[in-house]
């Protein structure tokens, strides 16, 4: 267990999910590290699986967060009593090969029954269901997410603004990015519904005449919302991605399509960070421009762009990247059993934990720039 610690001294402490499916539970251990050390965020920023975190943990109390978290994870890979996969969990424990039969069969039984609280596979399947009717443009059924939603998430909590919220999202008809926020809109159990709207599997989300699909078609991950769209402040962001863009090279078929996905829904975190660092930099050196220029220069017109552009604000970017069992195969996002849900939860918790051992992961950025990047997971 984490030891509490003193509020950084950034003006906000931000928190961005990534959206991955099954592998959501790693973000669940993430949050219980950070809040046994006491590091509540003010922002919780999300697209798919991960803005279903975020709104768990924005709406609720910061005692309960962990807890409902918990209770969404275990809800939704619970097994039925009479389940054949019980019987087969020695065999996932016997090595390597013995777990990647498992955890394939685990995945071939979701994309039959679908997820508990989750989702529902669609009868008849969508080729034959009236043109133009929801059930003809997806293979599953997430009315049952909006139950659990509604369950374990306190909507009322979520938009009183103690916690921002941001959902991503890309409407249908336009093909552009949109976030759902809290301080633009008032949330509730439709937008994080139509952040997690991956299709072909899941239907679009009709909000105000509107059709939304999941974000990750354009970008997996929300860091650039909270860096470059929201205000400007001194900001400790926390990136916990479940998609690594970093891997070796495929030797084998089932290889190839598990990189596919890593490389697909990455989306090149550690590039955007790299694009950001240097518009940083930027801005510190404009700053720094101006305060030596006459105030007539300064305060001209020609300047004016300048000004609007600068600044001295500070951040600091800490990345938790998941990364892939060996016997974990391109169906990981989408096996949904209590065993691999465990062991991603756990997974999170102790990367958080050994983030938390580095003191510089809290500290304002000392170089001239005014921002840091880090990866202690890379070093240890």
């Amino acid at each position: 267990m984490s030891q509490t610690i003193k509020r950084p001294p950034f003006e906000c402490v931000a928190l961005t999910l990534q959206g991955g499916g099954a592998l959501g539970a790693y973000q669940g251990g993430v949050y219980q590290g950070l809040a046994e050390a006491g590091l509540h965020p003010d922002w919780v920023a999300g697209i798919s699986i991960g803005a279903i975190n975020a709104a768990i943990i924005a709406g609720n109390a910061p005692t309960d967060r962990v807890g409902k978290l918990r209770e969404f994870w275990e809800s939704i890979t619970a097994a039925s009593p009479w389940n054949p996969l019980e019987l087969l969990e020695p065999v996932a424990m016997a090595g390597d090969p013995g777990r990647r039969f498992f955890n394939q069969l685990s995945a071939a039984e979701v994309l039959t029954t679908g997820v508990p609280g989750f989702f529902t596979p669609r009868f008849p399947p969508p080729q034959l269901a009236p043109e133009g009717s929801t059930a003809a443009t997806s293979y599953y059924d997430t009315r049952p997410l909006v139950a659990t939603l509604e369950r374990l998430v306190d909507f009322d909590r979520l938009n009183a603004g103690s916690t921002r919220l941001s959902a991503g999202s890309v409407n249908v008809r336009t093909g552009n990015f949109v976030y759902f926020d809290t301080t633009e809109r008032r949330i509730g159990p439709e937008h994080i519904l139509a952040s997690a709207a991956l299709p072909p599997g899941f239907p679009p989300t009709e909000i105000d005449g509107e059709h939304y699909w999941d974000g990750g078609l354009l970008s997996n991950t929300p860091l650039q919302w909270v860096l470059q769209y929201g205000p400007r402040r001194d900001t400790l962001a926390f990136q916990v991605d479940l998609w690594n863009a970093r891997g070796r090279v495929p030797r084998t078929i089932m290889e190839v399509a598990t990189r596919q996905k890593e490389i697909l829904y990455s989306s090149r975190t550690r590039d955007n960070v790299h694009s950001f660092v240097e518009h940083q930099r930027l801005r510190h050196a404009f700053a720094k421009l101006l305060a030596t220029m006459p105030a007539r220069l300064r305060h001209s017109a020609a300047a004016g762009p300048l000004q609007e552009f600068s600044d001295r604000k500070v951040y600091s970017i800490v990345h938790l990247i998941y990364r892939t069992r060996k016997y974990e195969g391109d169906s990981k996002d989408f096996e949904f059993s209590q065993l691999s849900m465990t062991d991603h939860w756990e997974a999170g918790y102790q990367d958080m934990i050994r983030t938390l051992r580095h003191p510089e992961a809290l500290e304002r950025p000392k170089n001239a720039d005014g921002v840091a990047a880090h990866d202690f997971l890379d070093t240890d």
